[in-house]
């Protein structure tokens, strides 16, 4: 880190922007039949101790009728699809296992003719460009939409500070360029992969619909803070100046007017919705059809998988915070989806989440750092900070941050 990084004052937090903050119980309880606990925001519990994704899993695989919304899946496409040589469905995604197996299905299961859109990681890691690359070459027509790259790198460390979480402007993007497209192009039918609150805890309150509502996307995906609002901190921060942007480059940043789409009818559809999802059989997918690897490290650091979010450079501080602030890391985010998906028995679940989650990620740790424009003393001081929010997940013992409450076995 260079010599000027190192002498810096303290930073002065006061409080987060996390509107979750503050509403998980205080007594930490795990699910008994996956590992994941009830400090996931959204997330409920059943009289026996079951919460709502596994919940959900039981319908997804044992009530749910496939074959009934394989038919609603081609109604619709038979609705959209166009014969005049213009695209007519827009899948955003990064050439992942998820969204290679999305748009590989739409254009060769259902006659689709997918435009694939993606909005650019921080830092592309070279597995993640290799496999974006493979994607592209596998035969389909994509989008790259890179923001601006100041406002774009001081976004992330004003949300690193104020959310807890460096990758809230990527996921602004990742919602809302897509629906830009669909305007520019006049292509109103968007396919996202999975309803992540249906599969991996959340809100259930569209666990078994296939739109999702665009004005509940700030309480859902953006954890209550809009883009104007993380602008707006960062300006009165000073981790932001005017002349580092214009009112242009925050376009992609926020979804288009609500009437310019509801006016066009354009719609975003969960994939998941129609096609039982399984993060699992979808890698299987993507690397028979689009070329996709995974990666080649093993796994990747905080968990014990090898396939999933491999794009970004930042990935490991985005799920660190995760366990930070929640005491749910990636590891236990994989092992429960996979206890559901009857890949793991919830013994051998335990077992990984305690020997993987919470590993402080260190390959990119300095890259990370240098693209945050922060030295490490105040990257732990975030860190910190946040734990003393949490007081029921962390206490000081001899010194050192314990995490007090970790899965075990039943």
């Amino acid at each position: 880190m260079p010599a000027q990084h190192r002498s810096r004052a303290a930073l002065k937090i006061r409080s987060s922007l996390d509107r979750q903050l503050g509403n998980q119980p205080s007594d930490v309880v795990f699910c008994r039949r996956c590992v994941v606990s009830n400090q996931r925001p959204r997330i409920t519990f059943d009289e026996e101790g079951v919460c709502s994704a596994c919940r959900f899993a039981h319908e997804k695989h044992h009530v749910v009728d496939w074959e009934q919304r394989g038919l609603e899946l081609r109604e619709l496409c038979e609705r959209h699809r166009r014969t005049d040589g213009r695209y007519d469905v827009i899948v955003p995604g990064s050439g992942g296992k998820d969204s290679a197996a999305v748009a590989h299905k739409l254009k060769h299961d259902y006659g689709m003719h997918p435009l694939t859109v993606t909005w650019a990681p921080f830092v592309y890691t070279d597995i993640g460009w290799q496999n974006y690359q493979r994607f592209v070459a596998s035969g389909f027509p994509n989008l790259l939409a890179w923001p601006n790259g100041l406002l774009h790198r001081k976004l992330a460390k004003a949300a690193l500070i104020s959310v807890g979480d460096p990758f809230v402007p990527f996921i602004y993007g990742q919602m809302a360029y897509a629906f830009h497209v669909a305007l520019q192009f006049d292509i109103p039918l968007l396919f996202f992969g999975e309803n992540g609150d249906a599969e991996y805890g959340g809100s259930a309150r569209y666990a078994h619909r296939a739109v999702m509502p665009l004005e509940d996307w700030a309480e859902l995906y953006f954890k209550g803070v809009t883009a104007d609002d993380l602008v707006e901190w960062a300006l009165e921060r000073g981790v932001l100046r005017t002349d580092d942007y214009t009112q242009a480059d925050l376009t992609f940043y926020k979804p288009p007017p609500l009437d310019a789409l509801q006016a066009r009818g354009v719609q975003m559809h969960w994939f998941s919705y129609y096609q039982k999802w399984v993060p699992q059989e979808n890698y299987y997918h993507a690397v028979e059809h689009t070329g996709f690897q995974a990666n080649p490290e093993g796994r990747s650091e905080g968990t014990y998988s090898k396939y999933a979010s491999l794009d970004d450079r930042l990935d490991g501080l985005h799920f660190y915070f995760s366990f930070v602030k929640f005491g749910i890391g990636r590891a236990t985010s994989d092992a429960a989806h996979e206890v559901r998906d009857g890949h793991l028995t919830r013994e051998e679940a335990v077992a990984l989440v305690q020997r993987f989650d919470g590993e402080v990620p260190k390959k990119h740790f300095r890259e990370s750092l240098e693209y945050l424009d922060m030295t490490e003393a105040e990257l732990w001081q975030v860190v910190d900070w946040y734990r003393t929010r949490a007081p029921h997940l962390w206490q000081q013992v001899d010194g050192e941050w314990r995490l007090m409450c970790q899965v075990e076995p039943l």
